[in-house]
Protein backbone atom coordinates (compact mmCIF):
# COMPACT_ATOMS: atom_id res chain seq x y z
CA UNK A 1 0.00 0.00 0.00
CA UNK A 2 0.89 3.38 -1.17
CA UNK A 3 0.52 6.66 1.48
CA UNK A 4 1.87 10.22 0.90
CA UNK A 5 3.40 12.08 2.63
CA UNK A 6 3.79 16.00 2.22
CA UNK A 7 3.52 19.46 3.97
CA UNK A 8 1.72 21.74 2.01
CA UNK A 9 1.44 25.83 1.65
CA UNK A 10 -2.12 26.58 0.92
CA UNK A 11 -1.36 27.75 -2.37
CA UNK A 12 0.29 24.51 -3.24
CA UNK A 13 3.61 24.96 -2.74
CA UNK A 14 5.92 22.20 -1.37
CA UNK A 15 9.32 23.45 -1.52
CA UNK A 16 12.29 25.90 -3.42
CA UNK A 17 15.81 25.27 -4.79
CA UNK A 18 14.91 21.51 -3.82
CA UNK A 19 14.64 22.64 -0.16
CA UNK A 20 11.76 23.18 2.32
CA UNK A 21 10.97 26.56 2.99
CA UNK A 22 9.83 26.66 6.01
CA UNK A 23 10.69 24.77 9.71
CA UNK A 24 8.04 22.79 11.78
CA UNK A 25 9.70 20.73 14.42
CA UNK A 26 5.99 19.28 15.39
CA UNK A 27 5.54 18.10 11.66
CA UNK A 28 9.30 16.57 11.51
CA UNK A 29 8.41 14.58 14.46
CA UNK A 30 5.22 13.35 12.90
CA UNK A 31 7.01 12.32 9.65
CA UNK A 32 9.63 10.66 11.83
CA UNK A 33 6.76 8.80 13.78
CA UNK A 34 4.83 7.71 10.78
CA UNK A 35 7.62 6.78 8.59
CA UNK A 36 10.34 4.98 10.85
CA UNK A 37 10.18 1.26 10.02
CA UNK A 38 8.44 1.56 6.78
CA UNK A 39 10.05 2.04 3.43
CA UNK A 40 9.97 5.85 2.11
CA UNK A 41 9.91 6.64 -1.89
CA UNK A 42 11.44 9.35 -3.40
CA UNK A 43 12.93 11.02 -6.19
CA UNK A 44 16.47 11.22 -6.64
CA UNK A 45 16.17 15.58 -5.80
CA UNK A 46 14.88 14.57 -2.52
CA UNK A 47 17.15 11.99 -1.96
CA UNK A 48 19.72 14.75 -2.08
CA UNK A 49 17.92 16.69 -0.29
CA UNK A 50 18.10 14.66 2.96
CA UNK A 51 21.57 14.93 3.21
CA UNK A 52 21.75 11.18 4.76
CA UNK A 53 20.11 8.34 5.27
CA UNK A 54 17.67 8.33 7.74
CA UNK A 55 17.82 5.84 10.38
CA UNK A 56 15.51 2.86 10.25
CA UNK A 57 13.64 3.60 7.26
CA UNK A 58 14.41 1.66 3.45
CA UNK A 59 14.74 4.16 1.34
CA UNK A 60 13.73 3.69 -2.83
CA UNK A 61 14.84 5.97 -5.04
CA UNK A 62 12.90 6.02 -8.48
CA UNK A 63 15.59 7.59 -10.59
CA UNK A 64 16.06 7.01 -14.06
CA UNK A 65 19.78 7.50 -13.93
CA UNK A 66 21.07 4.21 -12.97
CA UNK A 67 24.42 5.06 -13.19
CA UNK A 68 23.20 6.59 -9.31
CA UNK A 69 24.97 3.68 -7.30
CA UNK A 70 24.51 4.17 -3.04
CA UNK A 71 26.16 1.71 -1.42
CA UNK A 72 23.87 0.57 1.33
CA UNK A 73 21.63 -2.18 2.23
CA UNK A 74 18.95 0.03 3.18
CA UNK A 75 18.91 1.93 -0.19
CA UNK A 76 17.16 0.57 -3.58
CA UNK A 77 17.21 2.61 -6.69
CA UNK A 78 14.89 1.66 -9.08
CA UNK A 79 14.79 2.88 -12.90
CA UNK A 80 10.73 2.32 -13.57
CA UNK A 81 7.43 2.63 -11.83
CA UNK A 82 6.79 -0.77 -12.68
CA UNK A 83 9.34 -1.61 -10.75
CA UNK A 84 7.45 -0.15 -7.85
CA UNK A 85 4.76 -3.36 -7.54
CA UNK A 86 6.22 -5.30 -4.66
CA UNK A 87 5.62 -1.61 -2.80
CA UNK A 88 2.26 -0.79 -4.24
CA UNK A 89 0.78 -4.64 -3.57
CA UNK A 90 2.08 -4.93 -0.17
CA UNK A 91 -0.20 -5.29 2.93
CA UNK A 92 2.97 -3.00 4.69
CA UNK A 93 2.51 1.09 4.61
CA UNK A 94 4.86 2.12 2.12
CA UNK A 95 4.68 5.79 2.22
CA UNK A 96 5.97 8.45 -0.81
CA UNK A 97 8.06 11.16 0.51
CA UNK A 98 8.40 13.40 -2.46
CA UNK A 99 9.36 15.40 -4.74
CA UNK A 100 6.41 17.03 -7.15
CA UNK A 101 7.37 14.46 -10.11
CA UNK A 102 7.24 11.60 -7.97
CA UNK A 103 4.13 12.88 -6.15
CA UNK A 104 2.28 12.98 -9.62
CA UNK A 105 3.40 9.94 -10.44
CA UNK A 106 2.61 8.15 -8.10
CA UNK A 107 -0.55 9.32 -6.33
CA UNK A 108 -2.84 7.26 -8.54
CA UNK A 109 -1.64 4.36 -6.63
CA UNK A 110 -1.92 6.16 -2.99
CA UNK A 111 -4.14 4.61 -0.68
CA UNK A 112 -3.94 7.45 1.77
CA UNK A 113 -2.73 11.20 2.14
CA UNK A 114 -1.19 12.27 5.25
CA UNK A 115 -1.13 15.96 4.50
CA UNK A 116 -0.01 19.26 6.50
CA UNK A 117 -1.27 22.10 5.78
CA UNK A 118 0.56 25.51 6.49
CA UNK A 119 -2.04 28.80 6.81
CA UNK A 120 0.78 30.55 4.86
CA UNK A 121 1.35 31.25 1.48
CA UNK A 122 4.82 31.06 0.04
CA UNK A 123 6.66 31.86 -2.80
CA UNK A 124 8.50 28.06 -4.47
CA UNK A 125 9.23 26.52 -7.26
CA UNK A 126 7.70 23.33 -6.36
CA UNK A 127 4.04 22.16 -6.07
CA UNK A 128 1.80 19.35 -5.26
CA UNK A 129 -0.57 18.14 -7.35
CA UNK A 130 -4.15 19.10 -6.65
CA UNK A 131 -5.95 16.70 -4.37
CA UNK A 132 -9.41 16.27 -6.29
CA UNK A 133 -12.23 15.73 -3.64
CA UNK A 134 -14.14 13.35 -5.62
CA UNK A 135 -11.37 10.62 -5.11
CA UNK A 136 -10.51 11.67 -1.54
CA UNK A 137 -12.27 11.92 1.75
CA UNK A 138 -10.72 13.45 5.07
CA UNK A 139 -10.35 10.57 7.59
CA UNK A 140 -8.91 12.81 10.26
CA UNK A 141 -8.13 16.43 11.06
CA UNK A 142 -5.75 17.87 13.89
CA UNK A 143 -4.88 21.90 14.71
CA UNK A 144 -1.38 22.25 14.45
CA UNK A 145 0.15 24.30 17.56
CA UNK A 146 1.99 27.41 16.57
CA UNK A 147 3.88 28.48 18.90
CA UNK A 148 7.92 29.63 19.37
CA UNK A 149 9.59 26.59 17.33
CA UNK A 150 6.58 26.43 15.20
CA UNK A 151 5.93 30.10 13.43
CA UNK A 152 2.65 28.98 11.30
CA UNK A 153 -1.03 27.76 11.62
CA UNK A 154 -0.84 24.47 10.27
CA UNK A 155 -3.23 21.71 10.29
CA UNK A 156 -2.88 18.24 9.44
CA UNK A 157 -5.32 16.44 7.33
CA UNK A 158 -5.32 12.62 6.67
CA UNK A 159 -7.41 11.77 3.52
CA UNK A 160 -8.87 7.91 2.23
CA UNK A 161 -9.03 7.15 -1.09
CA UNK A 162 -12.83 6.89 -1.93
CA UNK A 163 -13.80 3.20 -3.20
Amino acid sequence: MLSIIVAVAENNVIGKDNKLIWHLPEDLKRFKKLTTGHTIIMGRKTFESLGRILPNRKHVILCNDMEMNIEDENVEVLEDISMLDKYINSDEENFIIGGATIYRLLMPYANKLYLTLIKEEFDGDVCFPEIKENEWKVIDRKQGLKNEENPFNYEYITFERKN
